[in-house]
């Protein structure tokens, strides 16, 4: 008689592109994208806040476009580049916003970083010269418990003038 082909229990691996590199993953195509930075592949810039997409915590880059990886599933990045705190430098040649953030000392705790770092950089790549209020207002979602937006805005602001200058990540896009 014929034999009875059951699926496999083991997930398939999932193909990601991430900070330019491509991984297999074997996960669950349901499995939050955050999970799968943060536990499979060992990237530690997103965090997990509220798991609602409404802090910003977890924010990525996908296709230079801020995003909430607690919410996405990850089969939604299958063919998208997705980049993360990590990819936008180094520790010993920060990106211009990293940059930035250092210089301003825009931490407190820094829990709330990866996603304010990210999003000022989404903005950053769409609109190279926004005004203050337009990064008030990308910033206006992402929130900082510890109260220290007024670096978090200075630290915005001085990213806007080190991409303009070229300073800190000449081959940041």
């Amino acid at each position: 008689m014929g034999s009875t082909v059951y699926p496999s229990s083991a997930p398939q691996p999932i193909r990601l592109m991430v900070n330019g590199c491509a991984h297999d993953v074997p996960v669950a195509p349901g499995t939050a994208l955050l999970h799968v930075l943060r536990n499979d592949l060992e990237l530690n810039g997103p965090k997990y806040g509220c798991g609602l997409g409404e802090c910003g915590a977890c924010t990525v880059l996908m296709d230079g476009v801020a995003a909430r990886s607690c919410v996405i599933p990850v089969k939604a990045a299958l063919g998208r580049s997705i980049t993360t705190l990590e990819g936008l430098g180094t520790r010993q040649r920060p990106g211009p916003t990293q940059q930035a953030f250092i210089e301003c000392q825009a931490a407190q705790c820094g829990y709330c970083l990866n996603g304010m770092i990210m999003t000022v950089e989404a903005l950053l790549r769409r609109n190279p010269c926004p005004t203050e209020a337009a990064l008030r207002s990308e910033l206006h979602h992402n929130l900082c418990r510890c109260g220290t937006h007024v670096e978090i805005m200075q630290a915005a602001v001085r990213a806007v003038q080190l991409r303009t200058a070229g300073v800190a990540g000449d081959s940041v896009p």
